[in-house]
């Protein structure tokens, strides 16, 4: 007789426990146990509970288990919630089996030992078996849908809740999700404003509406949003810092002649050029896009191009705006000597097309949908036991849920988005298509994008010094992993699901375009470790950096403007602060996009820290102490920023690991 202890460990969630009977059978190398009933003990959220299973004779190694539960008279079918089972053996081996899944019904379900194996590695009959069918049933549960042409393909489904057990929202989440802004605007104090279609009487009345929910930084930008300085800051640590790069020469359709820009010092443009000091911010992918009408009023979204002066103490000032893409006389270019408000509307045009390039580029497909294709062609095509899926799935948390939701609340006929926006509707998907075909892979890996726009030595760019310091952890880690399980390129290239992994990205997350450089399959190890550290980077540190600040810097209205209500201006001299009140969208717009930025800028309460790993999907002890260094790395990341903010005038925080979520699950 063989006696193996069970130790049976229930997730510490909310209704994670189960009043039902709970089977389970081993399954070794050696042969498989009897069904066995696992009674005498409840199931208790955060508890751990122990049985002994018997079998006649050893079963070798152990290779899976298989689990299900069955409802008893009283009580109906319930959802339990698995962390692990760890089994030892006769032997005094003991093994560990992985599971932080939710079982809802009766079927059974198997899981395999905690070791992870390529599907090359597979030697058993069951465990090739338990393989397969596991793929083919998550190719039914997770198909691909095209939700608009031309846009990255989305998981087929249009209810969250409806999505399988093992990435099921918390039942926290739950609630944050089923919201539909109301609480918002009640926590916010806004509800009275929701119906007012009119104009914003004066500035003091939108600071009332935006004082409520003050922070450090939203109050500091309410104070400094007309400065230059602050104008030219906003660029590189702000929402959006990835639009600035180097200018070497001026476009010819900017034509900025040395007689019309006075630089600080007396510098010419031109030797500001040669030496390095001259930026651009170029936003012709917003040219000629439709706009809406919201209130009855049309609304305009400018394509501005910015030039932009490094000072001699290291400031980033505007030095011209032009807001058409093509020089005309109707077209005028703005500098800073214009007078106060000619300047500052030409200023406050940029920030709505900068807002525009934010939500829907650098946040909605960039991290939201990019993340989405990531975790669909995971979920397709790499089992439990696969290497590459233990390293990338606790960055998937969440992701399809609050995506569905996205595209339900946010960016849907009657989204909040589509209602607040100047594009709201056919531009919003005219930019993203733009967009998706204008990306390139080196554009996603940030050490190549900053070498491509020219920023690496611009000082005081916290967003590039933060990012690549994380863009190294991350490649360090995920590469001692991968060297791990993959000693050569011939791996790569035999491991079959990993090439499906890739060839769906390529095809249903950027629509078969060569042109965008990513790769169609793997051939060498070096490859692989970039791939997976630019998708780790994106759901994690990216999604932060582009999402944390949103109520920060774009609380303030008149900072971050969703819409605009009068035309780019054709002639100098008729701007007045009238004239920009008038052009500021209308109270009930501006509160709907508050309560927007509000929501998606909140911590979750079940936030997951970056490289927490709550999940214990790695046994060997190689890859635990891989995730020990990692973290250890994290936290003095985390040291070093602190220490680095505490001399900062304006800390710059959306990049510390302990702050960021581990998944796009906002």
């Amino acid at each position: 007789m063989a006696t193996y202890q069970v130790t049976v460990f229930t997730g510490n969630l909310k209704q994670a426990n189960t009043f039902n009977n709970v089977y389970i059978k081993l399954v070794g190398e050696a042969g498989e146990s009897e069904r066995t009933w696992l009674q005498g003990q409840g199931f208790v959220s955060g508890k751990e509970s122990s049985f002994t299973v018997s079998c006649a004779e050893s079963l070798g190694d152990l290779i899976l288990v298989e689990v299900d539960k069955q409802e008893v008279p009283l009580f109906p079918q319930d959802s339990w919630f698995v962390d692990k089972v760890e089994v030892k053996s006769p032997e005094g081996k003991v093994f560990k089996f992985p599971l932080y899944y939710w079982i809802n019904d009766d079927k059974i379900y198997s899981f395999r030992e905690g070791k992870a194996l390529k599907v090359s590695e597979e030697r058993h009959p069951s465990a090739k078996s338990s393989r397969e069918k596991e793929l083919a049933q998550r190719k039914e549960e997770y198909c691909w849908a095209l939700y608009e042409e031309g846009m990255p393909y989305s998981i087929k489904g249009n209810d969250p809740f409806a999505l399988p057990p093992e990435i099921q929202f918390s039942l926290t989440n739950m609630s944050e999700f089923s919201t539909d802004g109301k609480e918002g605007l009640v926590e916010m104090k806004l509800v009275h404003l929701v119906g007012c279609e009119e104009p914003w009487a004066d500035f003091d009345s939108l600071y009332r509406a935006f004082s409520c929910s003050k922070t450090d930084i939203s109050d500091y930008v309410q104070k400094n949003w007309k400065d230059d300085a602050f104008f030219g800051y906003q660029f590189l640590n702000s929402l959006n810092p990835i639009e600035i790069r180097l200018c070497t020469s001026l476009p010819t359709k900017f034509p900025v002649s040395e007689d019309m820009v006075a630089l600080e010092g007396g510098a010419s443009l031109k030797e500001e050029m040669q030496k390095g000091n001259i930026f651009l911010c170029d936003y012709k992918i917003l040219d000629g896009v439709k706009t809406r009408i919201i209130n009855g009023k049309a609304q305009y979204l400018a394509a501005p191009l910015v030039l932009l002066h490094k000072t001699s103490d290291d400031e980033l000032k505007p030095v011209a705006i032009q807001l058409k893409q093509t020089p005309a006389t109707d077209n005028p270019i703005f500098v800073p000597s214009d007078s106060e408000y000619d300047w500052l509307l030409a200023k406050t045009f940029v920030r709505s097309a900068e807002g525009h390039t934010h939500e829907l580029i650098s946040h909605l497909l960039r991290t939201h949908l990019l993340g989405e294709v990531f975790t669909v062609s995971l979920l397709r095509n790499l089992p439990r036991v696969h290497p590459l899926y233990k390293l990338i799935f606790p960055h998937t948390r969440f992701n399809l849920q609050v995506n569905i939701r996205a595209r339900h609340i946010l960016i849907s006929e009657n989204g909040i988005l589509t209602r607040t926006s100047a594009s709201g509707g056919e531009g919003m998907a005219t930019i993203l298509q733009r967009a998706l075909s204008s990306m390139t892979y080196s554009s996603l890996c940030l050490p190549e994008d900053i070498k491509e726009r020219g920023m690496g030595s611009l000082p005081n760019y916290y967003y590039r010094d933060d990012g690549l310091r994380i863009w190294d952890i991350i490649n360090r880690f995920v590469k001692g992993i991968i060297n791990h399980y993959y000693k050569s390129d011939k791996d790569v290239q035999e491991d079959s699901e990993l090439q499906d992994y890739i060839r769906e990205i390529f095809e249903y997350g950027f629509l078969s375009k060569t042109e965008s450089e990513i790769p169609q399959s793997f051939s060498t190890v070096d490859e692989l470790v970039k791939f997976v550290t630019m998708v780790i980077f994106t759901m994690t540190a990216q999604h932060s950096a582009v999402n944390s600040g949103q109520w920060d810097y774009g609380g303030w209205i008149p900072n971050f403007p969703s819409t605009l209500k009068v035309a780019p201006p054709t002639v100098k001299g008729e701007a007045s602060e009238r004239t920009l009140l008038e052009a500021l969208p209308d109270v009930n717009v501006s509160v709907l996009f508050m309560v927007l930025l509000w929501v998606l800028s909140k911590q979750s309460p079940d936030m997951i820290a970056f490289g927490r790993h709550p999940y214990e999907l790695f046994t060997e002890d190689v890859c635990c102490k891989l995730i020990k260094e990692f973290q250890k790395e994290l936290s003095d990341l985390d040291e070093a920023i602190d220490a680095r903010n505490k001399n900062l005038k304006l800390p710059y925080t959306y990049l510390l690991p302990k702050s960021m979520e581990n998944s796009v699950s906002i």
